[in-house]
């Protein structure tokens, strides 16, 4: 199966508000991220974000520089054009995050809901970690959020892996300090829930 191909027909037979992971607001993950940059200047990184309306949120606050990656150009275009002049603020990749070419030690937070849960091969989840780990700046801040042990089996067709914040944080490993962690029950277009789980972690 062609990845891309496959987002992008996603993107391009379905509103962007009802996708299965759509949310009016990505409060959640926004309020971490505040909570984590204290009104500091960050740089933040935002994988698999879709159509996401975290970079609207994020570009309110005012003080964050905001990268955002997606294998599907279509729903970066979809971002794109809601954002209208103020997408010229963002900086936008197209790409695989497991192969991705991301700039070293510049970001000082990667956010990741619901990528990870994809990567259903080992030597997919090493290839994301090591990417972490060469775009993170040392001391930066990681927040994955993955199905949790609840979670639905697929998503879009494609099967998916579920965890436990303990199993969660271990795809990591020790150089990544589990900070916290939470559960979510989100509420789909559809009317279903979906469990995820929230792991913020710091890299040492």
């Amino acid at each position: 199966m062609d990845s891309r191909k496959h987002w992008d027909h996603i993107y391009a037979t379905r509103s962007v508000r009802d996708v299965s992971w759509y949310q009016p607001h990505a409060d959640q993950s926004l309020a971490l991220i505040k909570r984590i940059a204290s009104g500091r200047p960050s740089r933040v990184i935002d994988v698999g974000a879709g159509a996401s309306t975290l970079v609207d949120d994020l570009l309110a606050q005012r003080h964050f520089e905001v990268t955002v990656l997606d294998l599907s150009d279509t729903a970066l275009e979809a971002a794109r054009q809601r954002l209208g002049v103020q997408s010229a603020q963002v900086q936008w990749l197209v790409g695989d995050i497991t192969e991705a070419t991301l700039p070293a030690d510049t970001y000082d937070i990667w956010h990741d809901r619901a990528v990870f849960h994809f990567l259903t091969e080992p030597a997919q989840r090493t290839a994301y970690v090591a990417q972490v780990r060469h775009a993170l700046r040392p001391g930066g801040h990681v927040i994955v959020a993955a199905f949790g042990p609840d979670g639905p089996l697929q998503c879009s067709g494609l099967p998916v892996m579920r965890y436990s914040p303990d199993a969660l944080h271990s795809e990591f490993g020790d150089a990544f300090e589990l900070v916290e962690h939470a559960t979510e029950a989100h509420h789909t277009p559809g009317g279903t829930i979906q469990q995820f789980v929230y792991c913020y972690c710091i890299m040492h």
